[in-house]
């Protein structure tokens, strides 16, 4: 099932990662759509992923949630790294099991 279609439709994301997964993505999909840029997420423990243009946010225990910043020309600290605290978009990459 494509990802996007996870994301969009409760159903779907209910049938794909189970009741308790889909209601922890609905609400980390909430909290970035709100968020002035990904510096303001507080709920599952945001962090930079292996890769250092990737976040992480969890979905409970089981499952994790990977984006990436999404601009045309991301912005940049004066060290060239990502400058988490301007992005304000993202694309998601994919959801994957903490068991994997």
């Amino acid at each position: 099932m494509p990802l996007r279609t996870i994301c969009e439709k409760e159903a779907q994301a209910k049938h794909e990662l189970g009741d308790a997964v889909a209601e922890f993505l609905k609400h980390r999909l909430s909290d970035l759509v709100a968020a002035k840029s990904v510096r303001d997420l507080v709920a599952g423990r945001p962090r930079i992923g292996d890769w250092q243009d990737h976040m992480v946010v969890d979905l409970g225990d089981s499952h994790r949630l990977v984006f990436k910043a999404n601009h045309t020309n991301n912005p940049v600290t004066s060290s060239d790294d990502l400058d988490w605290g301007r992005i304000t978009r993202v694309k998601i990459l994919r959801i994957e099991s903490n068991h994997a």
